[in-house]
């Protein structure tokens, strides 16, 4: 398995704007398409974004589509989720994860998880 370290998170006002950082170890990290999740207090965790290994393809939630772009950079191990015009709603814990297989939204496809950075947003 990977260890995966996010960092990043914060206290932001609304409109504001974090670029989270997830930084892998081991070698075979370019070989796996990596996604970003978030659980709010008393929700369920649900998917944000995902990309492919070479970074050419991504998928991207509804709810952050056009806000937050996710990228990645193999020589560093680490991908990256930027996240522009910050809500409220967007309050929640933001985890990394390495996934199994090839495009999925659900958590049973990803295998790997770091322990999570925090991002609040004030009104």
């Amino acid at each position: 398995q990977v260890q995966l370290v996010e960092s990043g998170g914060g206290l932001v006002q609304a409109g504001g704007s974090l670029r989270l950082s997830c930084a892998a170890s081991g070698r075979t990290f370019s070989s796996y398409r990596m996604g970003w999740f978030r659980q709010a207090p008393g929700k369920e965790r649900e998917f944000v974004a995902s990309i492919n290994w070479s970074g050419s393809s991504t998928n991207t939630a509804d709810s952050v589509k056009g806000r937050f772009t996710i990228s990645r950079d193999n020589a560093k191990n680490t991908v990256y989720l930027q996240m522009n015009s910050l809500t409220p709603e967007d309050t929640a814990v933001y985890y990394c994860a390495r996934a199994v297989g090839g495009v999925s939204t659900t958590t049973q496809n990803y295998d790997s998880w770091g322990q999570g950075t925090q991002v609040t947003v004030s009104s």
